[in-house]
């Protein structure tokens, strides 16, 4: 029996680790472990990218693997357990709540945070994640800095994928978005905002079928989805547009979530299940979350998920 179990090692899942600590709770963080099907990633998304430079506290930037590690650090210095392991199903209809792991383990827990982030969608390119963080990025806000004077090309049909274009025209020479389709998803005024950018190009009906370059991102193999017709193109950064996939699985049928899977929570964190709270089981970061998706958001969640977890088993007991 726990009294705090939380599912996640991002920022959001170490964050509410440190708070949950220092209230001598002794939380165990459940990480999450790379798996073939997908799974949890040790560290979360902050793990796939290389400098981060827009969370305070940190002047000079800082390696987003480097970030997490001090995160981890922190966290157990308080009296944190971290466990390496990956939730595959949950029953949260009764307290205390019940957790499966990958490797067998059943964990009880008085109260649950779920911190499981979220995963972008990759194309599943060739040299796609190998070229993560060298010129491959499904952060435009993230990582657009990087990419001054840059050719940089956008591949994706939606709103996510006008957004991001637009947003990497401050950096960009040229931004070039590309789609499968002549016609696209994104809603009307969103397109032609990105129509009426002089910076933005589009090119379709085309694929991206690889990503070149060694160490670095030098250009794109696209494929005519009409011809068939293959050429290649310069490019020093490749941004994909295409959408996120909350990490939600073990808790479906548990919990309500929206038409993507993103869990549903109330102005304290709190989870819903038929659009009621469900005592003790709170969320955090961007398993929750499919509008910032930044990191200082995830950590802000995480803390305010600790508090409420916190005040919680507080009242509780009284």
């Amino acid at each position: 029996m726990r009294s705090v179990v939380i599912v996640g090692s991002g920022i959001s899942g170490f964050t509410s680790a440190i708070y949950t600590a220092r209230a001598n709770l002794k939380p165990l963080v459940v990480t999450g472990m790379p798996l073939p099907e997908g799974g949890g990633v040790l560290g979360g998304q902050l793990t796939t990218t290389t400098e981060v430079e827009n969370f305070p506290g940190f002047p000079e930037g800082v390696m987003g693997p480097d970030l997490m590690a001090m995160a981890q650090k922190q966290a157990e210095r308080f009296g944190a357990e971290v466990l390496m392991d990956h939730v595959v199903s949950a029953d949260l209809s009764r307290r205390p709540f019940r957790l499966k792991t990958v490797n067998g383990q059943e964990i009880e827990a008085e109260s649950l945070i779920i911190s499981t982030g979220a995963s972008a969608k990759y194309l599943g390119l060739p040299n796609e994640k190998r070229l993560g963080g060298h010129g491959v990025s499904a952060c435009a806000t993230c990582d657009g800095f990087f990419f001054r004077d840059k050719a940089i090309y956008v591949v994706g049909g939606g709103d996510t994928a006008m957004e991001e274009a637009t947003f990497l025209t401050k950096f960009g020479r040229s931004v070039t978005l590309v789609h499968r389709r002549d016609e696209f998803r994104a809603s009307k005024i969103m397109l032609q905002r990105a129509r009426n950018n002089p910076k933005i190009s589009f090119k379709t009906p085309f694929e991206v079928v690889d990503v070149l370059g060694a160490d670095q991102v030098t250009g794109l193999k696209l494929k005519n989805t009409s011809t068939g017709a293959l050429e290649e193109v310069e490019a020093q950064g490749f941004f994909l547009a295409i959408g996120h996939k909350p990490n939600s699985d073990p808790f479906k049928g548990q919990l309500d979530m929206d038409e993507v899977g993103y869990l549903k929570v109330d102005e304290r964190t709190r989870v819903m299940k038929n659009g009621k709270v469900v005592p003790g089981a709170f969320a955090a970061g961007d398993v929750a979350d499919h509008r910032y998706r930044q990191a200082i958001t995830a950590a802000g969640t995480g803390c305010a998920a600790a508090l409420e977890a916190t005040r919680f088993l507080e009242e509780e007991r009284g």
